[in-house]
């Protein structure tokens, strides 16, 4: 019958034999566009009976069978799947390569290469917020500064953040807190006679500790910028280039009402607190560093560990932006070094006016406490956080 017929030809069907190599060549098929197959799960399982011929430089997934099937390839590599995967880690290792978030061991501690976009922020920072949508909600957030009134929770620190006066302190407004956070550019030209003039200012101020860093106003504190401008015959500081050495050997001597920082740490109340002066270059004032390298080396001594960072500039996306400029100037090596490694708690710094306010991460907050706007006005009110007691946490 005819049934019978269709049953005993479906039994008896066997695949045709591959093509033979003298067929690739002639056909100019690479032998690797074709892979072994077996032939009863093909027959059984592939409606229609088709081969499977996925090329090796073509990985589509989507062209791999919807029902299962045995595939056999004469070499592990050819396999799509394998060499899609391969393609993938290959990708996101080099993303993470130029990004500058490669880390890796090195005796015990992570490290941060340099970023692809290093020398140009304003790059850097449209490339990872439409690629990553690194500094837009729901990865960070804008924050409302805290009431002064606000009560302080028990088993906690209240931190008053001030930045950038500027020789300006007379008309400030100071609040109720247990810690003063200076971070830098207290003078205009860090002067003997500013210094001490900002010293005696923070022995008025009620608070238990105060901790203060230089900025890149304070050129007297940069010895290498300091032994440069002498030797110079064009003194682009008149007032600063006049100064003995003796006078300004020892200036941060002068800061006797706080704790100075400089590439350094202190612990207070059992908080880690760690300081750095160091700026992307600007107009070659003080601490200016070149982007890059340079910057890294510094960011690389700060301990995995800290509770509080403070640096005189902002990272990358936190706070940088100079409207006039129509550009971002935060630090991208220092942003991949808060976030990829040290991951502070608080991270506080002045250096961009523009930029007064608070952001978080979801992890660190970014405060730039800067107390002077653009046009050097101390109008910018000191910024109190309240942080639980390391002992609380």
């Amino acid at each position: 019958m005819m049934w019978q017929s269709a049953l005993t030809a479906l039994v008896s069907f066997r695949a045709p034999p591959l093509p033979t190599p003298r067929l690739f060549y002639l056909l100019r098929l690479p032998p690797f566009l074709v892979c072994r197959i077996s032939v009863s799960l093909q027959v059984e399982r592939d409606p229609g009976g088709r081969r499977f011929c996925p090329g090796r430089h073509d990985p589509n997934l989507s062209r791999l069978p919807k029902h299962p099937m045995t595939v056999a390839f004469d070499k592990p590599e050819d396999d799509p799947r394998a060499l899609w995967a391969r393609k993938a880690h290959t990708r996101r290792f080099e993303e993470a390569r130029r990004g500058g978030r490669v880390r890796h061991k090195a005796e015990g501690k992570l490290t941060i290469s340099v970023d692809e976009y290093s020398s140009n922020p304003t790059q850097a920072f449209t490339h990872y917020n439409i690629n990553q949508s690194r500094f837009q909600p729901p990865h960070v957030h804008m924050v409302e500064p805290l009431p002064y009134d606000a009560p302080k929770p028990v088993g906690h620190t209240r931190f008053v953040c001030v930045s950038d006066t500027h020789s300006r302190t007379d008309g400030i407004q100071m609040p109720f807190g247990d810690v003063l956070l200076h971070t830098g550019d207290f003078s205009e030209l860090g002067l003997p006679s500013e210094v001490k003039k900002f010293n005696d200012w923070l022995g008025s101020l009620p608070y238990e500790y105060k901790v203060v860093i230089a900025g890149n106003h304070e050129l007297t504190f940069d010895k290498d910028f300091m032994a440069e401008l002498i030797k110079q015959d064009y003194y682009r500081f008149p007032s600063v280039s006049k100064l003995r050495p003796e006078d300004f050997d020892d200036v941060q001597g002068l800061l006797t009402n706080c704790v100075y920082l400089q590439d350094s740490e202190v612990t207070i109340k059992g908080f880690r607190i760690y300081g750095a002066p160091w700026t992307p270059w600007f107009n070659g004032w003080g601490f200016n560093l070149p982007r890059g390298q340079s910057l890294l080396d510094k960011w690389n001594q700060i301990p995995e560990d800290v509770d509080i960072l403070m640096t005189h500039g902002p990272p990358l996306g936190f706070r940088d932006w100079v409207p006039k400029e129509l550009q971002r100037v935060g630090c991208v090596e220092l942003l991949n070094t808060v976030q990829k490694r040290v991951r502070p708690k608080l991270h506080t710094y002045g250096g961009i006016h523009e930029g007064y306010g608070l952001m978080t991460d979801g992890y660190t907050t970014f405060i730039n406490s800067s107390t002077c706007t653009v046009s050097f006005q101390p109008t910018n009110p000191p910024i109190v956080f309240d942080l639980p007691d390391p002992g609380n946490s």
